[in-house]
């Protein structure tokens, strides 16, 4: 087993990882001050891998509609990739082999040069899909010249995708879907160290199969993998099923320290992590990705489409976005995706400065502070006039928080309250002014706006946002 100079994964997520909280340069061209983080990030770019490199930049690449390129493009910031200079650093063939369709690109940094992992079929067969490598000579990847270094090696010459890199104790390891002959599934997983760019260290181990309802809606599919390290274990996120509205994520655990290689060291998840929502308007969420964002919070990347209905084959409707939203954690240390966040700002959750592991929540009509399902205590602060809020649930799009009689409920977004954003009461964190006086608090579980006169009124007033 060949051991390579640890450099950051692309779709691993780094603990410690820092913020820079900086606007900057987007592809070369400065981007917009302090650009607000809205959903969907990028439009009709679907299998989107986005992190956050050593240089300080963000990373994006996925694949376009016509699937007959290549692209990179990279911002100071997650918001700036929305107007980021995108660079197309490869086109397909017009004959032979790579002239096919060309799918889910990852972009890798190995032994001090970019490398772009990508799946592509031929032009007389474009369903004849392998993995390919391009390596760039230049510290650019935007501009460095890009050439084709070869085919990656498994086991099967058959149908392959969707390979990612992570490290992991010392070992760069490569994980990826194939249909491996003999089992009548239209891909699985796999996982085995990397000895070089183009060839495995060890024959691989089977990760999963897909065999559960919700993973064989359409096509049998294990896809896409994405690995996060965190909380003493390592996660693989995958997508299962069709492309449509069907399409999901799964979630593989192994603790940290078991042996990688032995499939008895994984589990799968009984039930799909992520899922289209129906009250938030985005269907097929999938083939995700993870980085942080300036703040060195964790952040969920994926795609999906605003609409459910697909006229004609799904995987030729262009509308799959990239899309980001913060990722969070049960109190067991592992990862609680929610539900995919519908259009508009990146929402927040609002923890009162005297009740941690409490939430401002709404479920139904009913807005309280307490415990209860993530999307529940998911709020958008939409900008308003003169610095003013509305905090709109995601289950709720088009409402907000109102004020009635100093108790706050949930009306439409015409009659919703626009509060003032102000720093803490109680000298950490935000507090919410109402228009009419007081603040924005709870007591007993409700919520309402009150005077916050003593030490007590302005903590329970102080929301902590994460």
């Amino acid at each position: 087993m060949t051991n390579f100079d640890p450099q950051p994964s692309r779709r691993i997520l780094l603990a410690g990882a820092g913020a820079l909280g900086l606007s900057g340069l987007a592809g070369g061209a400065q981007a917009a001050e302090a650009a607000p983080l809205v959903n969907p990030v990028v439009r009709q770019r679907a299998d989107a891998q986005v992190f956050k490199h050593t240089d300080g930049y963000y990373y994006l690449t996925g694949s376009v509609p016509e699937y007959d390129r290549l692209i990179v493009r990279r911002s100071r910031t997650l918001a700036g990739l929305a107007t980021a200079q995108e660079a197309v650093i490869w086109r397909r063939p017009t004959e032979g082999k790579l002239g096919g369709y060309i799918w889910a690109p990852e972009l890798h940094w190995i032994d001090g040069a970019w490398h772009m992992y990508f799946a592509a079929g031929d032009k007389a067969q474009p369903f004849r899909i392998r993995t390919y490598v391009l390596r760039c000579e230049g510290r650019n990847a935007l501009t460095g010249a890009w050439s084709l270094l070869g085919e990656v090696q498994t086991p099967w010459d058959s149908f392959n995708l969707d390979s990612t890199i992570f490290h992991h104790k010392g070992v760069r390891w490569f994980c990826w879907a194939q249909k491996e002959p003999g089992i009548e599934t239209n891909s699985n997983l796999y996982l085995a160290p990397l000895a070089t760019p183009l060839t495995l260290g060890r024959p691989p181990v089977r990760l999963t199969v897909p065999t559960l309802d919700w993973e064989v809606r359409g096509f049998k599919v294990a896809e896409a993998p994405a690995v996060l390290i965190r909380n003493g274990k390592v996660f693989i996120a995958y997508s299962a099923s069709a492309t449509d509205d069907r399409y999901c994520l799964g979630l593989l655990t192994a603790d940290a320290n078991a042996d990688l290689m032995a499939e008895g060291s994984w589990s799968k998840s009984p039930v799909p992590v992520f899922v289209s929502s129906e009250e938030t308007g985005v269907w097929g969420p999938g083939h995700n990705s993870f980085t942080v964002d300036e703040q060195g919070r964790d952040v969920l990347v994926f795609h999906g489409r605003d609409y459910k209905a697909i006229k004609g084959n799904p995987l030729f409707d262009p509308n799959r976005h990239t899309r980001v939203q913060r990722l969070y954690y049960k109190p067991d240390g592992t990862p609680d995706f929610g539900v995919p966040a519908g259009a508009g700002e990146i929402p927040d959750r609002f923890s009162p400065l005297d009740r941690p592991g409490a939430f401002l929540r709404v479920e139904d009509d009913v807005v309280s502070v307490g415990e209860g399902p993530l999307a529940t205590t998911q709020l958008r602060q939409k900008a308003g006039a003169g610095g003013l809020v509305i905090l709109e649930p995601i289950l709720r799009p088009g409402h907000g928080l109102k004020v009635e009689g100093g108790v706050v409920a949930i009306g439409p977004g015409d009659k919703a309250t626009a509060f003032k954003r102000v720093k803490g009461l109680a000298g950490k964190g935000v507090s919410f002014q109402a228009p009419g006086g007081g603040h924005l608090t709870h007591r007993d579980g409700a919520v309402l706006v009150g005077p916050a006169r003593d030490v007590g009124a302005r903590k329970a007033a102080t929301f902590l946002v994460s």
